[in-house]
C-alpha cells in the first residue's frame, strides 16, 4: 500500500496553492468584465427599446434612436475586414512559408511589431495624410475603415502566422513527397488546417475596430449626421464617436443614454465575436489531429 511522505504532502500543498493562485488571478480578470456589464445592463437596460435601435437622433441628440451609428459602425467594421484580412494573411503567408530568415524578414517582423505598438492618434493622422488628402478619398466611410485597417494589421498578421506555423510540418512533408507545389500544400493543407487561429485574430480585430474612436474622428465619422450612408465615400456616424459626444459634448443627456449606447456597442462586440467563436469551434472540431 502507498504511504504518503512528507515530500508528498508538500507536493500536495504546493499544488493546492498554486491552483488557488491561479484561481484568483482568473477571477481579477473576470470580475472587472462583470462589473462593467452589470453596470451597463442596470443604467442602460432601460434605455432600450425598439425606437432607441431603428430612430434617429432627435432633440440636439438628447433624445431618439441610434441607427445611423449602429448602421455606420457595421460599415466601418466590414470595410476595414474587407481590407485588412486579405491583405494581413497573405502577409502573414509570405513570412511563414516563403520568405527565408534573413535580415530582411527580420526587419519586416520588428517592423509590424513596432506598428502594433502605434497611438491610435497617430494612425489618425496617418489615415488623414494618406487616405484623406493623398488618395482624394475625403472624409469617408473608405477612408476611416482603410486606417482601421493599417491600425489593425498586426494583429491579423502575427495570429495568422502563429497559426500557420502551428501546423506540423510533417504535413508539408507529406504533401512534397506526393509532388504537390507549395501553393497547393499551402492551399490544400496549411490553410485549412489554420483557419481557426485565423478567425481568432479577425475577432480580435472586430473588437478593436468597433471601439476606436480617434482614427474614425478625423478620418470619415460625423458628429451629427441623420441618414444612412449610401457608399462607402459617404461619412457616417459612428458608436464609438456617438457615445464620447453624448457624454462630452451635448448638454442635458438624459443619464441612462450613454450607457444605452455603450450596451449596444459591446452587444454588437459580442454578438460579432460570439458568431466567430462558434464557426472557429465547429472549423475546429472538423480537424483531423
Amino acid at each position: 500500500m502507498f504511504q504518503r511522505t512528507a515530500v508528498n504532502e508538500r507536493n500536495t500543498r504546493v499544488q493546492m496553492l498554486v491552483r488557488l493562485l491561479f484561481g484568483m488571478m482568473t477571477a481579477l480578470l473576470v470580475l472587472p468584465v462583470l462589473i462593467i456589464l452589470g453596470l451597463l445592463i442596470h443604467r442602460g437596460g432601460p434605455a432600450l427599446s425598439m425606437e432607441f435601435l431603428f430612430d434617429e437622433p432627435s432633440n440636439g441628440m438628447t433624445a431618439g434612436g441610434i441607427m445611423p451609428a449602429l448602421v455606420g459602425t457595421v460599415w466601418l467594421v466590414a470595410v476595414a475586414l474587407i481590407a485588412s484580412v486579405p491583405i494581413g494573411v497573405a502577409a502573414a503567408l509570405y513570412l511563414s512559408e516563403y520568405a527565408k530568415d534573413n535580415w530582411l524578414t527580420r526587419a519586416i517582423n520588428l517592423a509590424v511589431i513596432n506598428l502594433a505598438g502605434v497611438p491610435s492618434i497617430v494612425h489618425a493622422l496617418f489615415g488623414v495624410g494618406a487616405f484623406v488628402l493623398f488618395f482624394k478619398f475625403g472624409t469617408s466611410i473608405l477612408a476611416a475603415s482603410l486606417t482601421l485597417a493599417v491600425m489593425t494589421l498586426p494583429v491579423v498578421i502575427v495570429a495568422t502566422r502563429e497559426s500557420l506555423q502551428a501546423v506540423p510540418q510533417a504535413f508539408r512533408e507529406a504533401c512534397w513527397n506526393m509532388g504537390a507545389t507549395r501553393w497547393q500544400t499551402i492551399r490544400k493543407v496549411v490553410l485549412p488546417n489554420s483557419i481557426s487561429g485565423i478567425l481568432t485574430g479577425v475577432i480580435l480585430e472586430v473588437s478593436r475596430t468597433a471601439g476606436e474612436t480617434a482614427p474614425i474622428m478625423f478620418t470619415g465619422a460625423a458628429f451629427f449626421l441623420p441618414f444612412l450612408p449610401e457608399s462607402v465615400y459617404d461619412q457616417t456616424m459612428a458608436l464609438s464617436l456617438h457615445l464620447y459626444v453624448v457624454t462630452t459634448q451635448v448638454p442635458n443627456v438624459p443619464e441612462h443614454l450613454p450607457y444605452g449606447v455603450a450596451l449596444v456597442l459591446i452587444l454588437m462586440v459580442l454578438a460579432l465575436n460570439a458568431v466567430s467563436i462558434g464557426f472557429r469551434t465547429w472549423l475546429r472540431g472538423r480537424k483531423k489531429w
